[in-house]
């Protein structure tokens, strides 16, 4: 048997916690895996979140049962800089393994340091006081994935270490919040017929992708939810800015961009996601959590209407068939597979169950 415990405020934490102020897990090793019974027990002091996500089924906070683990925040050099991470095994990235030689390397972009309306102040600035674990004001520092602990006045990423103290290019000390608008449609030839894999069988799905600028990756459009904006306004402004080029529209031209995408993003659609995501400017205190929400136009003539063109971060904006192959930025391509999983369309080549 192994046990872990710990504590969580039952106001703060997630709705199992609320009904118990302190926990503890108990994970029997002959269990499948993701099995776990709370039990009520003394708490041991600074349990790290990232293991009780791997012990316990990730839906239970999130919207889908994602493994959270490390791949692109481990990766070097960071997005923008020659800073190199302190390397960090897969083995020793969770928080409750014991690593005294741990070294990360500290870094705060000077884009973050000259202080923009979107950025926190360094932690030790006399005149910063941030609440943590809530709602701070108009800013969110509440995490999608839970309680996350907060060590020597800094948040402590919840999945574990990154080789990398500091916000990196990340405006929030802790979670900073995005959201991804996926656009979908079905494939057409040029009767109109919905168009499938020659393997699978399957329907093939697009999506609107577009390419980033800042590190030339194809991705999801999407962006950072401002203080006090609601997530689906983000989503559609988000949208409208780096595929349509709203920015750069006429008032009037904006007025029919905002009918026509009305009826796309007042349909029916389904959160995808909601969590924590792999991105390669997180750090150990600061890092990235997302919502993705799909809104799929079912005959294509919504779209139809709405010409693409890049605008804002995005360099290059298109439709793309959604399949294994693509590779993206972020957790990006994990997000698509879930949408394929959802409508019933084509993800992979390989014949048998997807």
């Amino acid at each position: 048997m192994l046990l872990l415990a710990g504590a969580l405020r039952a106001a703060r934490a997630p709705a199992l916690a609320r009904a118990v102020a302190f926990f503890s897990v108990t994970v029997a090793l002959s269990r499948p895996p993701g099995r776990c019974v709370l039990q009520h027990r003394s708490a041991l002091s600074n349990l790290s979140v990232s293991w009780w996500f791997q012990l316990c089924p990730a839906d239970m906070f999130n919207s889908s049962n994602i493994k959270s683990y490390h791949s692109k925040s481990l990766t070097s050099p960071y997005p923008g800089s020659h800073v190199e991470r302190s390397r960090v095994p897969q083995d020793k990235v969770g928080w409750l393994v014991e690593w005294k030689d741990y070294n990360p390397v500290e870094y705060t972009a000077g884009s973050v340091l000259a202080g923009p309306n979107w950025a926190d102040p360094q932690i030790n600035d006399k005149s910063f006081s941030p609440k943590f674990n809530e709602r701070d004001g108009e800013v969110e520092r509440k995490s999608l994935s839970g309680w996350y602990v907060v060590e020597n006045g800094r948040p402590r990423n919840p999945v574990g270490r990154t080789g990398l103290t500091g916000r990196g290019l990340l405006g929030r000390w802790g979670p900073n919040h995005a959201a991804d608008p996926v656009v979908t449609r079905w494939k057409r030839d040029e009767s109109g017929n919905k168009v499938a894999h020659p393997l699978t069988g399957k329907n093939i799905l697009q999506f609107v992708a577009i390419k980033r600028r800042d590190c030339g990756e194809w991705a999801i459009p999407g962006g950072m939810v401002d203080p006090g904006e609601k997530i689906s306004a983000t989503l559609k402004r988000e949208f409208e800015e780096e595929a349509l080029n709203s920015l750069e529209k006429s008032p009037e031209e904006k007025a029919e961009l905002e009918k026509q995408l009305h009826k796309l993003f007042s349909q029916e659609h389904f959160v995808v996601y909601r969590g924590y995501v792999d991105d390669p400017r997180n750090t150990d205190n600061a890092w990235m959590e997302t919502e993705a929400v799909n809104y799929h136009d079912e005959t294509g003539e919504t779209m139809d209407n709405l010409p693409l063109e890049a605008g804002d971060d995005a360099g290059v904006v298109k439709w793309v068939d959604i399949s294994e192959k693509l590779k993206l930025y972020a957790s990006h391509s994990y997000f698509l597979k879930l949408v394929t999983e959802k409508r019933g369309a084509h993800w992979s080549d390989e014949l048998g169950p997807q």
